[in-house]
């Protein structure tokens, strides 16, 4: 059932929220502190506490974070729960410090016939002078943040200057002890094992994780880690880390906020950063880390071709591993002749990027799977499908059409933002009004009341608009990048598919993936008079063919018949497939219909025209 907002009660409740963070506690007002004031306070003004919502530990930059905040304002939404009169907080820091979020929640309360009491601010959301008291302290709650902020990035600078750890976990290695970092031998003499096997040897940190779980060596589990087995991410890590010489790192890591949003952030790596000399002693020497260094360097570049220059794995990256779904990338068999310098011819294969991993489970499927079988039966598939009549043409034939105008789109925009302003503008002055007002006034409230309610219409009508505006730019974005897809689709198919043969690998691997989206491949190949057919489908870019009833994106390909010698290619035909979605059908062999095509040039082009 609704909640009955109208209802007058005759008893008077409150839910009481409570938040501390780490500073807080220590300045004497811990949670049970302030449910203490609280209760005190409700308790002289006559009202029944419902229920109490504690944050132990909880940032008050937003609200996403702070758990037992989101159930209060859930709770007050939920039409089963009692709804309370107020809601009471020690001070306004306590319910946020960003204005924004603030706001909103108050609005929340609002909504529900809830106020707000900050005792120990005097602040009472009740009164038209409470609201406008709220917006204000709010501001300055979050310029605050803002300022603590700065004081403590200026802090930790200053620390990292001096050479101290900045605080967080020690680094494998090390120990904290009075928040100094010592070695922990235990632990660095698997550093320095990490270090002296990459220098001295020519191999990677796939090979070196590798090589020490073989020796049986183990890392000691701590922190968040889960396993003792050494990893390539923790091999890197180590070799990467210049604290391990001593140095100590400033600014390897930023926080970011993610575009798109109000008050989300994520942790981002930084290319460059700032090392100071540490006050620890020293894992391994300056010689050492300047070695590895120089040579992580050099080996996080891809490297230089020195055989079969000509060469290119043309479906790397668009052929997925059929048991992990992961990219197969290509790899070479090479080997001498007996007694000779010569080699024999390079034979290549496709392999699962992740069938060698180590630190976690690896992949299982481990087939090295014949370039050449796999690449000829790819080009097989599109062959015959771009052999029909000029298929240039019958791309997303009704796909573009579909599209809808840009130039009306564009207009549409320029009347949205042009209205936005106008109200935007009214809104603002209409807030220089409300500054103005005398609150000794008699009228105060009343005017208060009816120019905010104006004010919380503009602002729902600019919210409106906001998303109307969001909309049409992600329209005109995605018809753009529609439009541009298909036509360089077509472009790239009418002038390279003819000449095919005479591509470079390279230039075969970029056509291909211009229009290719994914290969999918069977775990175990059909094997048909000895020949060996991987392919389970082809995913395209963009849609071929659009209409009714047919269209799709993906062939999928179906050997139930045996090749000829009038045709030993991979034959696909298209069928629908009615659990796609609806801009998504698969396609299956059908080769019934395969033969109905190859009797006539005009039985062809009538199924075509019908797809």
């Amino acid at each position: 059932m609704a909640k009955n907002l109208i209802q007058k009660k005759e008893r008077k409740t409150c839910y009481i929220y409570t938040r501390v963070s780490t500073a807080i506690q220590v300045d004497g007002y811990s949670l049970k502190a302030q449910e203490e004031l609280l209760r005190a306070e409700a308790a002289h003004r006559g009202y029944e506490v419902l229920d109490v919502y504690p944050d132990k530990g909880k940032s008050g930059k937003n609200i996403k974070g702070r758990p037992k905040f989101q159930e209060m304002l859930d709770d007050i939404q939920n039409p089963d729960k009692e709804t309370p009169d107020y809601v009471f907080v020690f001070k306004l820091s306590r319910f946020g410090r960003n204005a924004a979020d603030t706001l909103s929640s108050l609005q929340l309360l609002e909504d529900y016939g809830v106020s707000l009491l900050a005792v120990e601010d005097s602040i009472d959301s009740a009164g038209a002078a409470g609201k406008l008291l709220i917006a204000v302290y709010a501001a300055v709650a979050e310029a605050e943040r803002e300022n603590i902020k700065t004081q403590t990035m200026a802090g930790r600078w200053q620390k990292a200057s001096e050479g101290k750890w900045n605080g967080g976990f020690a680094p494998y290695g090390y120990k904290l002890e009075n928040g100094e970092l010592l070695i922990a031998e235990d632990e660095a003499e698997l550093v320095r094992e990490i270090f002296n096997t990459y220098i001295e040897n020519n191999v990677g940190i796939n090979t070196i994780a590798k090589r020490l779980n073989n020796k049986g060596l183990k890392k000691k589990v701590r922190n968040n880690a889960n396993t003792d087995r050494i990893g390539t991410s923790f091999v890197k890590a180590v070799l990467d880390n210049p604290i391990y010489a001593g140095y100590l790192p400033y600014g390897r890591r930023k926080n970011e906020k993610i575009e798109g949003t109000r008050n989300e952030f994520h942790v981002v790596k930084q290319a460059e950063y700032k090392l100071f000399e540490g006050k620890h002693e020293a894992i391994i020497s300056r010689e050492v880390w300047e070695t590895a260094h120089e040579k992580r360097t050099k080996t996080g570049y891809q490297r230089e071709k020195t055989h079969s220059l000509e060469h290119s794995h043309i479906l790397s990256g668009i052929l997925k591993c059929p048991v992990c779904g992961s990219s197969m990338y290509g790899n070479v068999c090479r080997k001498k002749k007996k007694g000779k310098e010569e080699h024999y011819d390079d034979i290549w294969y496709y392999v699962c990027k992740h069938r060698r991993t180590v630190g976690s489970i690896p992949c299982t499927f481990n087939t090295y799977v014949r370039q050449d079988d796999i690449n000829a039966e790819v080009l097989g598939i599109v062959k015959e499908l771009f052999d029909r009549e000029n298929i240039s043409e019958y791309i997303a034939k009704d796909f573009l059409a579909e599209s809808l105008d840009i130039n009306k789109l564009q207009d549409d925009l320029k009347k949205l933002t042009k209205n936005k302003q106008k109200i935007e503008e009214k809104k603002t002055k209409l807030l220089a009004k409300i500054a103005e007002m005398d609150p000794e006034d008699p009228l105060y409230d009343d005017i208060f009341s009816n120019y905010n309610g104006l004010i919380r219409g503009f602002s729902s009508d600019i919210a409106d608009l906001d998303a109307q505006i969001t909309e049409v730019k992600a329209n005109i974005d995605t018809n753009g990048a529609r439009r541009a897809s298909v036509e360089a689709m077509k472009k790239t198919i009418s002038s390279m598919w003819d000449r095919i043969d005479e591509l470079s690998d390279e230039a075969v691997k970029k056509f291909l993936n211009s229009f290719i989206d994914k290969i999918n491949m069977l775990e175990k190949p059909d094997v048909i008079n000895g020949q060996k057919f991987w392919v389970d489908s082809v995913k395209f870019k963009v849609p071929f063919y659009k209409g009714t009833p047919k269209e799709f994106d993906t062939i999928k390909a179906n050997r139930s018949f045996q090749p000829n010698e009038s045709h030993d290619e991979t034959v696909v035909l298209l069928g629908k497939n009615v659990t796609r979605s609806k801009s998504h059908v698969d396609l299956g062999l059908d080769v019934e219909d395969y033969d109905r095509i190859k009797d006539s040039e005009k039985n062809d082009r009538e199924i075509m025209d019908k797809i």
